[in-house]
């Protein structure tokens, strides 16, 4: 019996001493591991945060051109009716294309958007291309593109340009 008593004299203070130390160093490590990733995010940030900026500001950039009436005034030509509406769709497909790659950078909200707001476009052009006739010149489909686009409360482009600014704001 004093053996065992004079075992768990010397057992008992080292295990303790063991469980304590484990404690302190897997703190300590858990603490560095949390500052170093940490660390790394605010590095990635700095990065990171210029060039979802940049995305916003492309998006931003082709939901302007791709508004009605700034569309119709960059592409008017003295055209047919039918002629003019490909053109206007086929810019809005181009500049949609040359812009795919920001949606990597932008939330999905912000994304569907701005997916939004290019399909009610094309949509407002062909409803507007409806009114007129085939026969109709270029410039009797962008007065139609225009009235069309009056009716609106508020163009597709515009509500998607409010949505990114207030996520912009939430954001940064």
């Amino acid at each position: 019996m004093d053996q065992l008593f004079e075992i768990l004299k010397f057992i008992l203070p080292a295990g303790i001493v063991f469980i304590t130390t484990y404690y302190l160093v897997k703190n300590f490590l858990n603490h560095e591991n949390t500052r170093k990733a940490l660390d790394i995010k605010l590095a990635n940030q700095t990065i990171i945060t210029p060039i979802r900026l940049q995305a916003y500001e492309r998006v931003v950039l082709f939901l302007e051109r791709i508004n009605p009436s700034s569309l119709v005034m960059r592409t008017n030509k003295a055209v047919s009716s039918p002629m003019l509406q490909g053109e206007l769709l086929k810019t809005i497909r181009s500049e949609f294309e040359h812009n795919l790659s920001q949606q990597i950078y932008m939330s999905s909200k912000s994304w569907d958007a701005v997916i939004k707001a290019k399909e009610e476009t094309v949509k407002l052009i062909n409803v507007a291309a409806a009114k007129v006739s085939p026969e109709a010149n270029g410039l009797e489909l962008a007065q139609s593109i225009i009235n069309v686009s009056a009716q609106l409360t508020e163009l597709p482009t515009k509500t998607a340009i409010e949505f990114i600014k207030k996520e912009i704001g939430q954001e940064f």
